[in-house]
């Protein structure tokens, strides 16, 4: 600020206009869209609108945020309020332009079914509003076939990621393991990592009877021989959500949890090594990034984002939402191709 300039009358009198005419510029137009949400009430702090200094770190619930829970308490207020979604990050990789969208939600909502309705909407106005704004493609949290049966002419791509997800844990599974036990709610990604896996010759361990029925239904007779109930000397654990502390609890020393999920397990045991949820080292290139994805490290990027860019990048065409899946090779290869690296398997880097 020229101070001594307007204390001794030699400012420029142009200097305010010239100033107004610097800041003005039209609104840059993404290329990816990474639609997102809250997870807990205090996890908008952690965003880049929270602290720096948190959105820096890794996500970890912190004691001095509870005296804040007055201001806390009127951004929950807030959100229901205001039903729209907002930008909270912006990068640039190569001539790609990403943007984050967080739709004011939190975890929990997307449990209650009175919820359902409103959360769909949002979504399908972020999608409507990115193909306005001429995005290329789109990640959505669910697997977002409805908007593309409810809007046919949509040229947004919706991506929700599953291939990606699926490449990165094949190659999370430490090499020579033969066998395998399969925990959580079964998803898009779970289905088709299991059919990966036995078309691999790994047997697959189904602890529950009712998943055990829904993957020998899916799959038939095929492969009968690869599904098994003992799991006494399993190492390798794939889990996801509504996976039991009573059940990790369970499993043997040196077990490798590896999830499949977006939401990782509570580290309960000290004896065993925890992997990250799907994510990758992303490449030098990427810029502005100054905040970490949830409770990702900096510079690791979840794979549901990630696919989004992979599809812009390589001007892919098609949509992959729905129970639609790409080929699994020509992602991680593209994946690779870009300078997305692999993160190490913790069983690995502590041995």
């Amino acid at each position: 600020m020229p101070i001594y300039d307007y204390i001794y009358g030699t400012v420029d009198k142009n200097s305010n206009t010239l100033y107004e005419n610097s800041v003005k510029r039209n609104e840059e137009s993404p290329n990816v869209v990474h639609l997102t949400h809250l997870t807990t009430p205090e996890s908008i702090y952690h965003l880049r609108l929270g602290f720096a200094y948190l959105a820096s770190k890794p996500y970890s619930s912190v004691w001095y945020l509870w005296l804040l829970w007055p201001v806390t308490l009127w951004f929950m207020v807030l959100t229901k309020i205001y039903r729209r979604t907002f930008v909270v990050e912006r990068n640039r990789f190569d001539q790609i332009r990403l943007q984050t969208w967080a739709i004011p939600t939190y975890r929990v909502q997307y449990c209650l079914k009175r919820q359902k309705e409103s959360i769909n909407n949002m979504i399908e106005e972020a999608v409507l509003e990115a193909e306005e704004k001429g995005a290329s493609g789109e990640e959505l949290n669910r697997y977002g076939e409805v908007y593309v049966k409810k809007h046919p002419q949509l040229k947004v791509k919706l991506v929700d990621g599953s291939s990606l997800a699926v490449a990165v844990l094949l190659n999370s599974i430490p090499k020579g393991t033969t066998q395998v036990l399969l925990r959580g709610n079964l998803t898009k990604v779970a289905f088709a990592v299991t059919f990966a896996l036995c078309q691999k010759g790994i047997q697959v361990i189904v602890l529950r009877e009712d998943e055990y029925e829904k993957l020998d239904k899916s799959f038939g007779t095929k492969f009968e021989d690869n599904f098994s109930k003992s799991y006494s000397s399993c190492k390798v654990w794939l889990v996801g959500d509504d996976f039991t502390e009573e059940e990790q609890r369970k499993a043997t020393e040196g077990t490798l949890f590896i999830p499949f999920s977006q939401f990782p397990p509570k580290k309960l045991r000290k004896d065993c090594f925890y992997h990250t949820t799907p994510a990758m080292q992303t490449p030098m290139a990427l810029e502005n990034v100054d905040s970490c994805e949830n409770w990702l490290p900096r510079r690791v990027m979840s794979v549901w984002r990630i696919a989004g860019i992979l599809h812009a990048l390589e001007g892919w065409e098609e949509h992959e939402c729905g129970y639609t899946m790409c080929n699994i090779d020509k992602v991680w290869e593209a994946c690779l191709k870009h300078g997305f690296q692999p993160l190490k398997v913790p069983i690995q880097s502590k041995s």
